[in-house]
């Protein structure tokens, strides 16, 4: 086994181990690649079906072709998809920086989304190496009553056993992509042929490497037009994928706050 096949059977693994313990359990589905990568593994792992119902947090303020790749895919996949709204920004805590605060209406529209289908689960495509709170996070996260996060007090995870506790008003995130890399994403898009919003490759000499609200995200330069040049872009390249983000720029605990409330 490459490394590759080794990353696939790890969260084919912990996809049916969250299937097997957690119910009602549901997927978000942001429509990035990471996420793309996660629905494909779920679908490798229930033999072409994903037995769980999809979730798109709506913020209104994603780009066109994120929108039209979900409706496309939704049926060409035949995804049970849940749809939520998020709260208008005024209802925010303006306490946070700008782009934070409006990352910050996911958290909220999440939050709603698994309050209303009582979920004991949520399967989530964060990675460690993509933002450092991140890397803080277990495969099996519980988060407790009001969808917070105690980081000091997370299971330990010894020999792939994870713990699964639930208790009233608590549910677990679950993080099958937590030990992938950008480049390791690419490289099974690559190998595996899986669709991605035409965003990620470069036009006019811009393209996008972590897709997220219009208003919020920007593009870094580039040319790479194909899979294969992406992933000899990202083999030289030192930008942060998240450098076109807004709100990684903002105060350095403001992704904290948001992570600790909640936020994906």
């Amino acid at each position: 086994m490459d490394d590759l096949d080794q990353l696939e059977a790890q969260s084919i693994f912990i996809l049916r181990e969250a299937y097997r313990k957690l119910k009602p359990l549901a997927m978000l589905w942001s429509l990035g690649k990471d996420s793309n990568v996660m629905l494909w593994l779920a679908r490798k792992a229930f033999l072409g079906r994903v037995p769980f119902p999809v979730m798109h947090v709506d913020t209104g303020k994603k780009f066109p072709e994120m929108y039209q790749f979900r409706d496309e895919y939704t049926k060409k996949w035949n995804l049970e998809l849940l749809l939520g709204d998020c709260p208008p920004v005024e209802d925010i805590d303006p306490t946070l920086p700008p782009a934070a605060r409006s990352a910050a209406r996911k958290t909220a529209g999440l939050a709603a989304m698994i309050d209303k289908y009582k979920l004991a689960g949520v399967i989530a495509g964060i990675r460690r190496d993509e933002q450092a709170t991140r890397a803080k996070e277990r495969v099996f996260s519980p988060r407790g009553a009001g969808h917070k996060w105690d980081v000091r007090n997370q299971p330990p995870e010894f020999w792939d056993q994870y713990a699964t506790p639930h208790e009233p008003g608590m549910h677990v995130r679950v993080h099958p992509l937590l030990s992938w890399r950008e480049i390791d994403i690419w490289r099974y898009v690559e190998r595996e042929g899986i669709p991605l919003v035409d965003l990620y490759f470069a036009k006019d000499g811009k393209r996008y490497r972590s897709l997220g609200d219009q208003d919020i995200t920007s593009p870094v330069e580039s040319n790479a037009t194909t899979v294969a040049e992406v992933i000899a872009e990202l083999e030289t390249s030192r930008t942060s994928e998240r450098a076109g983000r807004a709100m990684d720029h903002e105060s350095e605990d403001a992704f904290e706050r948001l992570r600790v409330a909640g936020y994906l």
